[in-house]
């Protein structure tokens, strides 16, 4: 029997001096860590569990995180659905105030990066390093297993009250969503396309990669602003060393391309770059163009 994920690690890992993490819920069973986590934000439900004593619960859900051991209704970009058994994964989700809604569309590549170094640096301390790679704009494939998708993450903008309070206010927050197939064996995985750490050569602990994720996330996040302070970070614009580590770690750039858009329709071209919003640029037959959403599938080159 797989264990139950102890979020007492997690949370003496995040909830400490130099993080911006101020909370940890976790949930034996949830339907959706994005749903708990948007409930706490917009001050429909307010935080259980030990963090929910401190200081930090008044701040309705910023910078919390949710856990569950077993999510039975998660969903991916598109309305997907996201099925994992019980204890064998990670669903996970955070709380990030933006300065503008604008920056949003950067958040899911964000968290495509941190988890990707986070696999990595795990995996080398489990015995065997992987070698995550990114898939515009949201997927963590793994190339030790055939570039197998190993986790996906779904961002959603909430907007709340503006807030007052400290050095800053701020109208907006990311609920950033994250699965991560752990443990699961071929038969557990719902397509042929998708692997898992363990399949893939890494056994590590959940709470592991759980932490690690979130402490790359913040050190990304809190590089965006200079401003900012570990103790009331808000996330503001995306600088050019970020996108170009981005971009660098990104199998998308450089592969030959289908995006498949609102409305049916498509377009195939060369993937070349990231822009700085967050955009996928695609030479086409037509041109250079410039995606801020959509279904992308990697082509393979004749």
């Amino acid at each position: 029997m797989r264990d139950s994920l102890d979020a007492e690690i997690v949370g003496a890992g995040l909830v400490t001096s130099g993080q911006p993490w101020r909370g940890v819920e976790f949930h034996a069973a949830l339907a959706s860590t994005n749903t708990r986590l948007r409930e706490l934000v917009t001050g429909v439900a307010t935080p259980t569990g030990p963090y929910a004593v401190s200081p930090a619960a008044r701040d309705g859900g910023l910078w919390w995180v949710v856990l569950t051991d077993h999510q039975t209704g998660g969903r991916g970009r598109l309305g997907r659905v996201w099925e994992v058994p019980d204890r064998a994964s990670v669903a996970v989700s955070c709380a990030v105030p933006v300065t503008d809604p604008a920056v949003a569309g950067w958040l899911p590549l964000l968290a495509g990066l941190a988890l990707s170094r986070a696999l990595r640096v795990v995996s080398r301390a489990a015995g065997h390093e992987l070698d995550p790679r990114l898939k515009w704009p949201n997927d963590v494939l793994l190339g030790d297993d055939d570039d197998r998708k190993v986790s996906g993450i779904l961002c959603e903008l909430v907007a709340i009250p503006a807030r007052a309070g400290g050095a800053r206010e701020t109208a907006y927050v990311v609920v950033v969503g994250t699965g991560v197939n752990v443990d699961q064996a071929r038969d557990e995985l719902p397509v042929d396309t998708a692997t898992s750490l363990a399949l893939a050569g890494a056994v590590v602990r959940r709470e592991d990669v759980v932490v690690a994720y979130l402490r790359e996330l913040a050190a990304l996040l809190r590089g965006l602003d200079e401003t900012a302070s570990p103790a009331s970070p808000v996330v503001g614009a995306v600088d050019e060393p970020t996108r170009a580590a981005y971009v660098a770690a990104c199998s998308t750039v450089g592969a030959r391309v289908r995006v498949h858009l609102p409305g049916g329709q498509e377009a195939v071209g060369d993937a070349v770059d990231i822009d700085r919003d967050g955009g996928l640029v695609v030479v086409t037959a037509g041109g250079r163009r410039t995606f801020a959403a959509g279904d992308v599938v990697h082509v393979r080159r004749p």
